[in-house]
C-alpha cells in the first residue's frame, strides 16, 4: 500500500506540474501573462524500527514568475512612453496647421505687402489697388483658416480626453472587482496567479493612461493612486475622474478632477506624471495655447499695424482712410470663478498701444496688499515664461505699485490697460487676460471698394527751387491725418563745425525751433503735438540750403493729391519694420514656425528616449515573466518522464499485490 501511494501522489504532482507547464505553453502569446511554476515538497515520512520511511511527493504551491521592482519600472517607462509619443503625434498635427511654402500663411502676407509697391508706382490704377485688396483678402482667408484648425484640434482633443477619460474610469472599476476576488481567493492560502495577472495587466493598462503607484494591502488588494496622492482605487472601492475647466471657466484650458463621493478635487497637471492624458493635457494646456497666441499676436500686429498706417493716407477720393482690416479685439478678460463678488473683469479694458511690443502670451492679474499703503495692488504675471511684466505710464516711467485704488492708464507688452477702480477687486482676487485667443478667427478686409484704399500720403516735401548742396529725400512718412501745423520750412546753417536745421512755420515747437544737428539718414521729427510727420534726408547741405513739409492738399502746390503714392510705400515698408521680438513683419510667421517646430522636434526625441527606456524594461519583465518555449518543452520532457516512471510504479504496486494475493489463496 505504501509503494501505490507514493506511485499515486507523484502521478498526481507530476500531472499538476504537465498542466501548469502546458497552460505556459498555451498563454505564451497572451499579454500580461506571467510564467507560473510548480513547487513540489516531500511529504513527511513515516517513522519506523529502522528509521523514516519516505512517503512520496505533493505539489506545495503554483508560483508565477514575477518581479515586482521591474514590473513596477516598466509600468512607469510604458507612461511617459505614453505621454511623450501622445504629446508629439498632436505636435506633428500642430506643425502641419502652419505650412511654409508658396501655400503658407507667409507667403500670402509677403504677397500682400508687395503688393503696394505696384499701387505706389500707379496710384490711379484700379487694377493695381484690386489686386492688392485680394493680396489682403487671400492674408487674411489663411489667418482665418489656421484660426479654424486650432478650434477642430481643440475639439478632436476635447472629444478624445474625454474617451481616456471614460476608459481610466472603467478600468479602476475592473481593478477594484479584481481586488474583490483576489482577497477572497487569498482566504484559502493560496495564490490566485491569473487574478494577480489580470490586475497586474489592468494597472499597466490605466498607466498607460495616467500614471500610478499603487501600495498592497495586507489582504492582498492594492491601492491606486494618480496625481502624486489622490486615491483612485482603494481595495475594492474606485473613485471618478472627469475633464473639468481651469479657475477662470477657460473652455481651451482643462483639468482633471477626481470625485469620491461627494468630494471634487482638481488635480494639478504638474503632478499627473505620464500617461496619454497627461500628454494631451500639457499639449492642449501648453503647446496649443502658444499656438493660438503666436498666430493670435501675429494676426493682432499685422492688422493692428497697417490699420494704423492706412489710416495716415488718403484714398482716391482725398478723403482719410479707415481701418484696412477688422481692428483686432484684445479685450478678452475673464475672472476666477472664486473671485469676490464686488470685483468684475470689466474693471481691465484691454488695447493695443504698440504692436511692435506684443508678446505671444496670455496674462494672469493677482491682487495682492501692498505692504506700505495697505491698498490693494495688481500684479501683472506672463504666463507664458511666468515672469512679472513691469507695469509703466504713457511717458514709459514704471509704476510700483500697481494700486487698484484709482483710475489708471498703464502699459505693457505693447498693450494698454485702462483700469478703472468703479469695480475694484479685492486682495486675493485673480483676473486672466486672453488678448489674442479670437484674433486670427474674427480678421477680414473691412472695406470692398479699391477706391477707398488710402495710398496718398497726406503730406509731401519739396527741396528749396536754390538749394546747392547734394540733399535728397529718402523717405517722409505722415504720423497724422489730417495734418496740422504745415507748412513747415527746415532750413540748414553750416557756417558752425557741424551743420544744423532748424524750423519755421505756423508752430506750436514745443522742442523749440532750433538750431539742431543735422546728421545724414537720421531722422527729423516734427515736434509739434502730437508729431505729424517724420523726415528722413540724406546728402550735405550747403548754407541756406530748405526743405519745406507742406499738406498734399495746400492749393499753392498744384499737386494732385489722386498721383501720390506716399502712404503706399510707408504700408510696403512695413515689411522690414522690427515686429515680432525683434523679426520684421514679413519674417514674423518664419518665426512662429521656427517657435511651433522646435517644441516639436523636442517632443519626437523624448518620444524616442522613452520608446527605447520602455523598451528595454518591458524587456527585462519578459525575461523574468515571459513564457520560453525551449524551456517549457525541456520540462514537459522531464515531467512526462516523471510522470511515466511514476505510472511504472503503480503498476509494480499492483503487480506486487496481486502476486500477495495469489500467495494468501493459495
Amino acid at each position: 500500500m505504501g509503494l501505490l501511494n507514493v506511485g499515486t501522489q507523484a502521478l498526481q504532482a507530476n500531472l499538476i506540474a504537465l498542466q501548469t507547464i502546458g497552460n505556459n505553453i498555451a498563454n505564451v502569446n497572451t499579454v500580461g501573462y506571467s510564467r507560473q511554476r510548480v513547487t513540489m515538497e516531500t511529504v513527511p515520512g513515516q517513522y519506523t524500527g529502522v528509521g523514516y520511511i519516505g512517503k512520496g511527493v505533493g505539489v506545495q504551491d503554483i508560483t508565477r514568475n514575477y518581479d515586482e521592482y521591474l514590473t513596477r519600472q516598466s509600468a512607469l517607462a510604458n507612461s511617459q512612453q505614453s505621454a511623450d509619443i501622445t504629446r508629439s503625434d498632436y505636435l506633428k498635427q500642430l506643425t502641419d496647421i502652419f505650412q511654409g511654402g508658396t501655400s503658407g500663411m507667409g507667403a500670402a502676407i509677403n504677397d500682400m505687402l508687395n503688393s503696394f509697391s505696384d499701387v505706389a508706382n500707379t496710384p490711379t490704377d484700379l487694377t493695381a489697388r484690386t489686386v492688392a485688396l485680394t493680396r489682403v483678402d487671400e492674408a487674411t482667408r489663411r489667418m482665418r483658416t489656421a484660426a479654424q484648425s486650432l478650434d477642430d484640434l481643440q475639439v478632436g482633443l476635447t472629444s478624445s480626453l474625454k474617451e481616456k477619460v471614460n476608459s481610466v474610469n472603467t478600468l479602476a472599476q475592473q481593478i477594484a472587482g479584481v481586488n474583490n476576488q483576489i482577497a477572497n481567493a487569498l482566504g484559502s492560502g493560496k495564490t490566485p496567479n491569473d487574478l494577480l495577472d489580470k490586475r497586474d495587466q489592468l494597472i499597466k493598462d490605466l498607466s498607460g493612461y495616467i500614471q500610478t503607484s499603487s501600495i498592497k494591502a495586507a489582504d492582498g488588494t492594492v491601492s491606486v493612486f494618480i496625481g502624486g496622492s489622490q486615491p483612485l482605487v482603494m481595495g475594492d472601492q474606485a473613485s471618478t475622474i472627469s475633464l473639468g475647466t481651469n479657475d477662470f471657466g477657460d473652455s481651451t484650458q482643462n483639468k482633471l478632477m477626481v470625485h469620491r463621493g461627494a468630494i471634487s478635487i482638481t488635480l494639478d497637471e504638474n503632478t499627473l506624471g505620464g500617461g496619454e492624458i497627461s500628454g494631451m493635457l500639457r499639449f492642449q494646456n501648453n503647446d496649443l495655447a502658444e499656438g493660438r497666441n503666436l498666430l493670435g499676436r501675429l494676426t493682432t500686429g499685422i492688422t493692428t499695424s497697417m490699420n494704423n498706417q492706412h489710416k495716415l493716407g488718403l484714398d482716391l477720393d482725398g478723403q482719410p482712410g479707415g481701418n484696412l482690416f477688422t481692428p483686432a479685439n484684445v479685450n478678452n478678460v475673464l475672472s476666477a470663478i472664486n473671485n469676490s463678488s464686488t470685483s468684475s473683469a470689466a474693471a481691465f479694458q484691454m488695447d493695443v498701444a504698440d504692436p511692435s511690443k506684443l508678446a505671444a502670451s496670455d496674462y494672469l492679474i493677482t491682487i495682492t496688499t501692498d505692504a506700505v499703503s495697505g491698498s490693494p495692488a495688481i500684479n501683472i504675471t506672463r504666463t507664458s515664461d511666468g515672469q512679472s511684466v513691469p507695469v509703466t505710464d504713457a511717458n514709459g516711467a514704471q509704476i510700483s505699485p500697481f494700486l487698484a485704488s484709482s483710475n489708471q492708464v498703464v502699459y505693457f507688452d505693447g498693450l494698454k490697460m485702462d483700469y478703472s477702480a468703479a469695480s475694484a477687486p479685492a486682495a486675493g482676487d485673480r483676473f486672466l487676460i486672453k488678448p489674442y485667443s479670437s484674433s486670427a478667427s474674427n480678421v477680414a478686409r473691412e472695406f470692398s471698394t479699391p477706391r477707398a484704399l488710402a495710398v496718398a500720403s497726406p503730406v509731401v516735401g519739396q527741396m528749396g527751387t536754390s538749394n546747392s548742396g547734394s540733399l535728397q529725400l529718402a523717405s517722409l512718412v505722415a504720423n497724422a491725418n489730417p495734418q496740422t501745423n504745415v507748412p513747415v520750412t527746415i532750413t540748414f546753417d553750416t557756417t558752425g563745425p557741424t551743420p544744423t536745421y532748424s524750423f519755421s512755420g505756423p508752430g506750436p515747437f514745443p522742442g523749440g525751433t532750433g538750431p539742431f544737428t543735422y546728421t545724414s539718414g537720421q531722422d527729423i521729427t516734427s515736434t509739434d503735438t502730437p508729431n505729424s510727420w517724420t523726415l528722413k534726408l540724406q546728402g550735405v547741405p550747403n548754407n541756406g540750403d530748405t526743405f519745406k513739409v507742406s499738406s498734399i492738399s495746400d492749393p499753392s502746390l498744384k499737386i494732385d493729391p489722386s498721383l501720390n503714392g506716399g502712404n503706399a510705400i510707408a504700408m510696403m515698408n512695413l515689411r522690414d519694420a522690427a515686429m515680432f521680438d525683434g523679426a520684421s513683419m514679413g519674417d514674423g510667421y518664419a518665426g512662429l514656425i521656427s517657435q511651433i517646430g522646435v517644441r516639436s522636434q523636442s517632443a519626437i526625441y523624448s518620444a524616442q528616449v522613452s520608446t527605447n527606456i520602455a523598451t528595454n524594461a518591458t524587456k527585462d519583465v519578459a525575461g523574468i515573466s515571459g513564457v520560453n518555449l525551449d524551456e517549457e518543452a525541456a520540462k514537459l520532457l522531464q515531467y512526462q518522464q516523471a510522470y511515466q516512471a511514476s505510472a511504472k510504479m503503480i503498476q509494480m504496486a499492483q503487480t506486487i499485490m496481486d502476486t500477495l494475493f495469489q500467495t494468501i489463496a493459495r
